[in-house]
């Protein structure tokens, strides 16, 4: 005769590890709610009491970018807490003119080659605006010459707004853009702007030649405008941002105005 096991059926009861909260949860005393729990709490907390060291290797090894930023900024915060500042009869300080110091020496020297490289720029420019024109006119995208259009305004009102004094030492030309030694607004480079305007078209088109050919031409057009004195450094790391921020502000109006067209055409 075989005896059979009756396994005894327990009802809850209120111990330490069953307990009511104040909430009116129970709270049992296994690992799952523990797991919950522990959830709970550091949802609770504040992000980086969740930290570990593995959390940091991990920044480290796979967001190495923004660490050096980081280190980059302070850096800059010792250097800016310990320089001292450039006297107001004093000319500016620009680091982009003591590295071109040598050219130029040489371009001042060399009216000449100064007036060579003057045309050629020129006609870089000239290039720059045919490529713009000519995605709109003959291509039918216009994205490019919106970017150009807000790019330049926005220049007029920031050069105008504060006019930057002409660095010493500028070497002019007759044939340089704009032609005829006129004056012209040193905050931000137009020049610089528009290649990038040009260059990011290209990449969309997947023209890389054409488009490494610009970047090549336009960091050489920087080197001469700093060596000619047409430009202040800052004036040309803010081309180069100007160009990226406007071609992107121009997509977005584009996109903006093709959403708008759809319900006219559903209607």
């Amino acid at each position: 005769m075989t005896r059979t096991s009756v396994v005894p059926l327990h009802t809850p009861s209120c111990t330490l590890n069953n307990r009511r909260r104040t909430n009116g949860k129970l709270v049992n005393g296994n690992d799952h709610t523990r797991s919950q729990e522990n959830t709970e709490k550091k949802e609770q907390r504040a992000s980086f009491m969740a930290w570990t060291a593995d959390d940091v290797l991990h920044v480290a090894k796979f967001h190495w970018v923004p660490c050096l930023f980081g280190l980059g900024l302070l850096f800059f915060m010792g250097v800016e807490y310990t320089l001292r500042m450039v006297p107001s009869s004093s000319a500016p300080f620009d680091i982009g003119f003591v590295v071109t110091s040598p050219l130029h020496r040489l371009l001042a020297a060399r009216p000449d080659l100064n007036t060579l490289l003057a045309a050629l720029n020129t006609v870089f420019v000239g290039m720059q605006t045919m490529y713009i024109l000519w995605t709109w006119l003959i291509e039918g995208r216009p994205r490019a010459t919106i970017s150009a259009l807000f790019m330049f305004t926005c220049r007029g009102i920031l050069g105008y707004s504060t006019q930057l004094p002409l660095p010493q030492g500028f070497l002019g030309s007759g044939v340089d853009f704009p032609v005829g030694n006129v004056s012209f607004f040193l905050f931000f480079s137009g020049h610089v702007a528009g290649s990038v305007i040009a260059s990011l078209d290209m990449r969309r088109m997947q023209r890389w030649e054409l488009a490494w050919t610009f970047d090549v031409l336009n960091v050489l057009q920087a080197v001469r405008l700093l060596g000619t004195r047409g430009h202040y450094t800052i004036d040309l790391a803010v081309g180069v941002g100007a160009g990226i921020l406007f071609d992107s502000l121009a997509g977005k109006y584009e996109e903006s105005k093709r959403k708008s067209a759809i319900p006219a055409i559903l209607l």
